[in-house]
């Protein structure tokens, strides 16, 4: 199936790959693309020696499951945002990050801004990491993307923020969320019954958003993922229109996947307010599945947790029956 074993990284070292969810300037989840908003949730057993709160940034696709998964376990949550929540706080704003760092040990890292990302004069993550770690925090978890060891890729510095920051470190790298066809950009298609998008008939192997917060949560709390770089994907790569026609045995509904030319795509893109720069980058990671480069099958997931992904097909199942798609 095409496997693609992670790398088990001591210290420091290289791996991956990128994608989601575009609101205007920012991107909910990556390729998941990242989440807008942190939480922070406290935390009374760990394995750390000393253990306080764990910050998580982040309320999309990611952090609002990591959360519940931490509250479902017994442990307390305060969560933080730019305008809601116990505590404010702005990943743009670095006076508002000392109130939330204080008393934490461990914390979850997610860029929602891909510009921001991408240089070193804006890259917010290296300079929160700094922060963090001068505050008390020792133990990281990144939401990174593929390919992020690449010089062109916005989310390098960031992993070499985390990798170099003298504490403990996890790096997650999903591919495609499957929720995206509910959650996230693609529903708007799945609902209008047309999922236009520049990918052919390019497969990936779709990565469901519970398996991700199920590793975060592991990697928060417990020692043995200290310096791992988790490639999370699905167990079996699918077509856009394989998946279209999932969603339609599940719902009932006529959805089906449009080939568009990339360069329509971006312009569709920018003319929703997404930014020319990220709708290029995001429609070249698009192109990347057309051209067949994205279809690789990574262990990822059954290494941090000992069991196989879940897979598209029961995704689809639980979102039709929650009426996601209504």
């Amino acid at each position: 199936m095409n496997q693609l074993p992670d790398q088990r990284v001591a210290g420091a070292g290289p791996v991956q790959q990128i994608a989601e969810d575009v609101h205007v300037i920012t991107v909910d989840d990556h390729k998941c693309f990242l989440d807008a908003r942190p939480w922070i949730v406290s935390d009374t057993c760990s394995c750390l020696d000393v253990v306080n709160d764990i910050l998580i940034l982040g309320t999309g696709k990611t952090g609002r499951r990591i959360a519940a998964r931490l509250r479902a376990a017994g442990r307390p949550v305060r969560t933080a945002a730019r305008t809601s929540g116990d505590i404010a706080v702005d990943l743009g704003d670095p006076d508002t990050w000392a109130p939330a760092l204080g008393g934490v040990t461990a914390a979850y890292l997610i860029e929602p801004d891909l510009q921001a990302a991408s240089t070193a004069r804006e890259a917010r993550i290296p300079r929160f990491v700094t922060e963090a770690v001068a505050a008390g925090v020792r133990r990281l978890v990144l939401l990174s993307a593929g390919g992020a060891d690449h010089d062109s890729n916005p989310l390098k510095l960031a992993e070499q923020a985390v990798r170099g920051s003298g504490v403990e470190w996890t790096v997650l790298r999903p591919t495609w969320f499957a929720q995206n066809f509910s959650e996230g950009p693609w529903r708007p298609g799945v609902l209008s019954g047309a999922l236009a998008l520049p990918t052919g008939d390019g497969r990936t192997a779709f990565v469901d958003a519970e398996d991700i917060a199920e590793v975060a949560a592991s990697a928060l709390t417990e020692d043995r993922h200290n310096s791992q770089v988790y490639m999370l994907t699905g167990p079996r790569a699918i077509s856009f229109g394989e998946a279209a026609d999932l969603i339609a045995k599940a719902t009932g509904r006529d959805v089906r996947h449009l080939d568009v030319d990339p360069e329509v795509h971006i312009e569709r893109q920018v003319a929703a307010g997404v930014p020319g720069d990220v709708a290029r980058l995001l429609t070249g990671v698009l192109t990347a599945i057309r051209d067949g480069r994205d279809a690789g099958v990574a262990d990822g997931v059954e290494r941090a947790l000992g069991r196989p992904p879940g897979r598209f097909e029961d995704y689809v199942s639980r979102a039709a029956a929650a009426g996601d798609w209504d």
